[in-house]
């Protein structure tokens, strides 16, 4: 064993390998940092250039970008509060706020430290943990994994937001959204609405750029503020602020190695992935800090635990993938299909003939998580003035490529549609004080929760599956986590002021209810819906429904407690009035661009959008809104229509113009 670990260590450092190694570094790290990609994505991008390359350089390849895009994503969760990665939303709950409180190179540092470390460490617990796994996986069966969703789902619900209600409604209401389209048991349509688009489920990327991208682009939009907002310490802190964050990793260290052991093992667990890991480190450091807790508005402490855990899980999820054939994320299963393609079985010669090769997978992650942090960390000090950068700077750029990230799902109009209620749906959460990581979180396992549900039901004829002991003890972890929720939330609803609660844009109480309202009505209709189909059709949304209703009426009646008791009114104050006023008028122009692509191309709208918000919105010259706009445009030909090959919507100028203008002339340039 001891010997084939050190030989995996060889073959890395074979020039090829370490070579086409530092490449995917490169590649990793650029695409975290562009929204709506991720490792999976660039999995598929770089798999074509592996035929003909030995197995030892191609995985260098696609492990070594793979390894290090959680790095790269913690760039765009930090600084924009977008999450570049499904694994990089829990980093955003203290890491944006340190951001605008002028900390973005401490929140990085910290981040950076954490990735190498997490790393390292997760792949050499993994390493040492080889002979143990098969066991330890024939310990799950579906009911397990039904109730490691629902510790997910809960934990998230009740530790991202100030109302155990709101949170847990929003992840019942994430959980219903999971099942639009084809049941799993019955195909049988549901939820879809007459739409071919809903009939293969709701889109991932869409929903989760929607709800978390665009309400931070309307605020930067409407307010025109900096991340670092106004007050805040106006400069990075340099190379000191980037090494203070290290130190924090340091002093934190025994939080590091928990989380590290937490993203290595969930990781294995199959299908959960980096989704989950992030969320289930955070709750534990929430939890476990009892020395002065401020999550949620800046602690170091929040992306600590997530950053170590998720770069962590990469080891982790190796293992199923290699061994039994099974993915742990969904990056892991387009790597599957490249050890097929490269003659590559899963299975027990990848722990006996092939196992050099299995702990050279390993050496792999952890010299590009090595790498990728030096790298970012290096660079951090620039990346964080980012922060400091007026938001009509930000805005039209990074609305591109949240549009052409959510295109990306399925490249059909619907895409976009999608984008843009879920983002008037996010913006009212946000101001609302509903939680939105639960809904997404919910939405990712909903569908694997459902399977495992339903197969636990038919195996144990019922609830029998419940007594499981590793099911009871989950069981338990939810309930702690819960009544531990609401009792520090009843601790924090007593220091808020009237004044500061009436006057907040955090909150705004009017949004709060109307969406309380609004949830309500769609939970409780969805499982009126759900009466009319089979029993195994109905049970989980119906189950899902009915209880996020009862929550949503929960949090409606605790919203007017509070209020009640401490003379808050619905009367909206004059900045939110104009706040509000702002976001309309910011979603009419967003929507007039989706329409727009009807018309005249994305490749046209897309730059133009970016011309006249330059313009116009921001009051910027025409030579610089001539320049932004041309640079999209760039962007859009060089990038997404050369390198990434995507379908484009057909427009009706597009069509008139292969009409007039014939095939010699280059109209994929401009449509």
């Amino acid at each position: 064993m001891l010997e084939a670990f050190f030989q995996g260590l060889t073959m890395v450092f074979e020039p090829t390998a370490f070579t086409s190694l530092l490449v995917g570094v490169a590649c990793g790290l650029v695409i975290g940092v562009i929204p709506g990609l991720g490792g999976g994505i660039g999995i598929v991008l770089l798999l074509p250039f592996t035929f003909g390359m030995d197995s030892t350089a191609a995985f260098a390849l696609l492990l070594g970008m793979y390894a290090v895009t959680m790095t790269g994503d913690t760039v765009t969760s930090v600084m924009l509060g977008i999450p570049g990665t499904a694994a990089s939303q829990a980093t955003i709950l203290d890491g944006y706020p340190l951001a605008k409180q002028g900390q973005a190179q401490r929140a990085l540092g910290a981040a950076f430290a954490c990735s190498a470390f997490g790393g390292l460490f997760g792949a050499l617990i993994l390493a040492g943990s080889l002979p143990l796994l098969k066991p330890l996986l024939r310990s799950f069966t579906n009911a397990e994994l039904f109730m490691l969703g629902v510790l997910g789902v809960s934990m998230v619900g009740a530790l991202s937001g100030k109302s155990v209600f709101k949170g847990l409604a929003a992840g019942s209401l994430g959980i219903l959204i999971a099942t639009i389209g084809y049941s799993q048991n019955g195909a049988v349509p549901r939820y879809f609405f007459g739409s071919e688009y809903l009939l293969d489920g709701a889109p991932l990327l869409p929903i989760v750029l929607g709800l978390f991208a665009l309400p931070e682009m309307v605020d930067l939009a409407v307010r025109n503020i900096s991340i670092a907002r106004d007050g805040m310490i106006q400069d990075t802190g340099g190379r000191a602020l980037m090494w203070q964050g290290v130190r924090d990793a340091i002093k934190n260290w025994w939080l590091v190695i928990r989380s590290a052991v937490i993203g290595t093992y969930v990781g294995i667990v199959p299908g959960l992935g980096g989704s989950v890991t992030d969320w289930i480190a955070y709750g534990h450091a929430v939890q476990s800090t009892k020395k002065d807790p401020k999550f949620g508005e800046g602690d170091i402490r929040g992306v600590i635990a997530p950053e170590t855990a998720n770069n962590a899980m990469r080891g982790g999820g190796l293992i199923p993938t290699i061994v039994f054939g099974i993915p742990g994320t969904t990056g892991y299963a387009i790597l599957l299909g490249g050890m097929l393609i490269h003659g590559l079985r899963p299975g027990p010669a990848m722990l006996t003939t092939e196992l050099p090769l299995s702990f050279s997978m390993v050496w792999m992650i952890i010299i590009a998580n090595l790498i990728g942090a030096a790298v970012m960390m290096i660079m951090s000090n620039r990346v964080a003035y980012l922060a400091f950068v007026p938001g009509h700077f930000i805005v039209p750029g990074v609305i591109l490529f949240v549009m052409m990230g959510a295109w990306m799902e399925t490249s059909t109009y619907g895409d976009w549609i999608t984008l843009v209620v879920a983002g008037l749906i996010g913006y009212l959460m946000k101001r609302g004080g509903w939680p939105r990581p639960p809904v997404v979180l919910a939405f990712i396992l909903g569908g694997i929760m459902e399977n495992s549900f339903l197969i636990s039901m038919n195996i144990h004829q019922g609830f029998g599956w419940i007594t499981r002991p590793i099911v009871m003890i989950i069981l338990a972890v939810v309930v702690v986590t819960i009544i531990t929720s609401v009792r520090r939330n009843k601790a924090a609803v007593k220091k808020i002021k009237k004044e500061e609660a009436q006057r907040s844009l955090d909150e705004i109480p009017v949004v709060s209810t109307a969406l309380g309202i609004l949830f309500f009505c769609v939970l409780a209709f969805a499982a009126l819906w759900a009466a009319q189909w089979s029993y195994s059709v109905q049970l989980f949304p119906m189950a899902a429904a009915a209880i996020g209703a009862a929550l949503a009426a929960g949090a409606l009646l605790q919203d007017h407690l509070r209020m009640r008791s401490a003379g808050i009114t619905w009367q909206l104050q004059h900045n939110q009035f104009e706040l509000l006023r702002g976001m309309l008028r910011f979603f009419v122009v967003f929507l007039a661009v989706v329409l727009g692509a009807l018309v005249i191309g994305q490749k046209l709208v897309l730059p133009l959008f970016i011309l006249l918000f330059c313009r116009f919105w921001a009051k910027f010259t025409w030579r610089f809104a001539l320049g932004y706009s041309f640079s999209g445009w760039l962007i859009l030909v060089l990038f997404y229509e050369k390198v990434l090959t995507i379908f484009w919507q057909p427009s009706l100028m597009g069509d008139l113009a292969k009409d007039l203008l014939g095939p010699l002339f280059p109209l994929w340039l401009f449509f």
